[in-house]
């Protein structure tokens, strides 16, 4: 089904509804669009900390332990 489909589909039965129930649907679409808007952000967000040189200082810092420095090691 074609997203222009499923709307019309989604129109019709949306006009069947009680005013409740379609308060419901219209929560629960604003809801979902919350969702997506703070995903994109979060992704905005992370891919600005990534390009910025704040963190330029961590690849640079030389590692304080190794594997070696281990007194217990657990698993293998």
């Amino acid at each position: 089904m074609s997203k222009t489909e499923l709307i019309e589909k989604t129109l019709t039965n949306l006009n069947q509804l009680p005013e409740d129930e379609l308060k419901e649907i219209h929560d629960f679409a604003e809801f979902l669009l919350s969702k997506i808007h703070h995903k994109i952000l979060s992704e905005e967000v992370t891919q600005v900390n990534a390009s910025s040189a704040s963190y330029k200082f961590l690849e640079e810092d030389t590692d304080l332990y190794t594997v070696n420095d281990l007194k217990v090691k657990y698993g293998k």
